[in-house]
């Protein structure tokens, strides 16, 4: 299955970078440049079986679950349904401490891993696919970095926790 990558480094530990990606709700629209709208299913907040629905700025909806949910270090999530053109979708974000210049902080490494349908487009769709996912999540690392130096976001994270306000 083919599969874009990113990584970027920003200057908070680990704890404080997994409860930015984990955001929701206005403090989530405030740094997240993919998502419309987004709301959890089935609780209140993240983690391990929990559903999300998710609107793309660019219009799609999915509904993923959560299939892990380790703080501070990795979440993965997979697609229940979606977009009619992916047979399959996944996402994972790991992150891990890093010192840059003597300043600790953390790697976010994020991976999309996908299939599309009907099989037989898959030789046209794959490389459509690797160019347009690739550009979405290097504009959402980067975003997410950003917001790892954003006093709101990280005052909601510090108040809040993951969930935000």
């Amino acid at each position: 299955m083919p599969q874009v990558t990113a990584d970027a480094w920003a200057p908070v530990p680990p704890e404080t970078a997994f409860a930015v990606s984990q955001t929701t709700g206005e403090v989530r629209l405030r740094w997240d440049p993919f998502i419309r709208r987004q709301q959890l299913v089935d609780a209140h907040r993240p983690g391990k079986g929990v559903h999300t629905l998710t609107w793309a700025r660019v219009g799609p909806r999915m509904e993923s679950v959560y299939v892990s949910y380790r703080p501070p270090t990795s979440v993965g999530m997979t697609m229940v349904t979606g977009p009619w053109f992916f047979a399959s979708f996944g996402g994972g974000w790991r992150f891990t401490p890093e010192t840059v210049d003597g300043v600790a902080g953390t790697r976010a490494s994020w991976k999309y891993t996908y299939s599309v349908r009907p099989g037989w487009l898959a030789p046209v769709a794959h490389p459509i696919g690797q160019w347009l996912l690739g550009r979405e999540i290097r504009a959402r690392i980067a975003a997410f970095t950003r917001a790892c130096e954003d006093p709101v976001v990280l005052a909601a994270v510090a108040v809040d926790g993951p969930s935000g306000p």
